[in-house]
């Protein structure tokens, strides 16, 4: 857990400076668009080769080495903002995200691989509501220290506490007292490799249906994306308004990771899922109708809620269902379905809005994850009927 928060803080911190440095260096929004492709597209790239190298390595030390890594990016980022190299412009900015995405695509694979040795099979359900807490506790905070510095000491300062953080995941990584798999004998190819990864997750109805319902609800329902908008058109609030809006889902989520990690799901888990997404749905149907700020921050929190009921459940599906020496394969193919979802689900609620309306964006976005849920539960026989205890003795 002490790997995983001190690498979103390092993560986050470094996202939100370096969206102030380049807006500041072009006054073009954009340029804040290329950041996040200049992440995406290495992320991409590497995540199939990472989930493999996590299989066939020493997890913990590649895990060390991926922080160290990711330490990196903000001291280069630190020495451009301080004027120490002045060669290369904004691009020199981008190349360095660029890095990021490539260090990032092994941290996931990393954390869910070795979660599998350090807790028994019986604890999955809780460890995975304790791990979404850090998760979005992480997602909370990370930026908050990230806009703080950089308002009160400056973006080089802002940058080299990222890179603290990043360093002390490297330590928490190399002290952690966890049991490795023992080497294969033999060496499948890299290829062939990957490709088992893929036919297991595709071949596996209750994981592929976990991974698809997650990454569907996500990019249609994130209405999240249109927040400014919002409440510039719609609620007439002030900026600060922004700031609650942004935090209200966050919030939901950890209190349902917190209500999950003290009453774990196990009967019914699956119909639990689909109707935590379908909720989700609704409430983004509720945010999109809404014109009064508060009852608009209210749907956002119970999105979260629902929200958090979604990512534990897809979390244990995937640790309890992957054999432990596919579970690098295994992260990395998730982080294909889920690390791509935020974007693109933004650039879906961006073009509907331009072409629909911003109302008519989001419910439209709602209704379509309504149906998404209801599509799996028809599709998808053996999620609707899981039930945790059964995938926890194997079956």
């Amino acid at each position: 857990m002490g790997f995983r928060i001190l690498t979103i803080l390092s993560y986050q911190g470094v996202a939100v400076t370096v969206g102030w440095h380049v807006y500041e260096l072009t006054r073009d929004p954009w340029m804040l668009g290329l950041v996040g492709l200049a992440e995406v597209l290495p992320y991409f790239c590497v995540a199939p080769f990472a989930g493999h190298l996590v299989d066939v390595l020493p997890r913990r030390r590649l895990g060390a080495f991926a922080a160290a890594c990711l330490a990196i990016t903000p001291l280069l980022l630190m020495a451009i903002a301080a004027g120490w190299w002045t060669a290369g412009g904004t691009f020199a900015i981008y190349a360095a995200i660029a890095l990021t995405g490539c260090v990032r695509a092994f941290l996931g694979p990393v954390y869910n691989a070795l979660f599998g040795r350090v807790l028994p099979r019986a604890q999955f359900v809780r460890g995975a509501s304790l791990g979404s807490i850090v998760f979005q506790a992480g997602l909370v905070t990370g930026p908050t220290i990230g806009g703080f510095l950089v308002g009160w000491a400056g973006k080089p300062v802002a940058y080299a506490v990222a890179a603290v953080f990043a360093a002390c995941a490297a330590l928490a990584m190399l002290r952690m007292q966890v049991e490795e798999p023992a080497p294969a004998a033999t060496r499948t190819p890299v290829l062939s490799s990957i490709a088992e990864g893929a036919r297991f997750v595709f071949g596996h109805q209750v994981l592929l249906a976990a991974l698809a319902l997650d990454m569907f609800a996500v990019m249609f329902g994130g209405a999240i994306s249109l927040a400014p908008a919002f409440i510039q058109e719609i609620l007439h609030y002030g900026p600060e308004g922004l700031g609650i809006l942004r935090a209200a889902p966050a919030l939901g989520a950890v209190a349902m990771g917190v209500w999950l990690a003290r009453r774990p799901l196990d009967r019914n888990a699956g119909r639990i899922l689909l109707l935590a997404v379908v909720g989700f749905g609704l409430c983004m149907i509720g945010f999109g109708l809404s014109t009064a700020f508060w009852l608009s921050a209210c749907f956002l929190l119970l999105s979260g809620v629902c929200d958090g009921v979604s990512v534990v459940a897809r979390s244990t599906i995937m640790q309890l269902a992957t054999p432990d020496h596919m579970r690098g394969r295994v992260s990395s193919i998730n982080g294909l379905f889920v690390g791509s979802s935020n974007e693109i689900g933004a650039f879906y609620a961006g073009s509907m809005a331009r072409l629909l309306g911003l109302v008519p964006a989001v419910v439209l976005g709602g209704c379509v994850t309504v149906g998404v849920a209801a599509v799996t539960a028809w599709r998808a026989p053996k999620l609707r009927r899981l039930h945790f205890h059964e995938l926890v003795a194997g079956r």
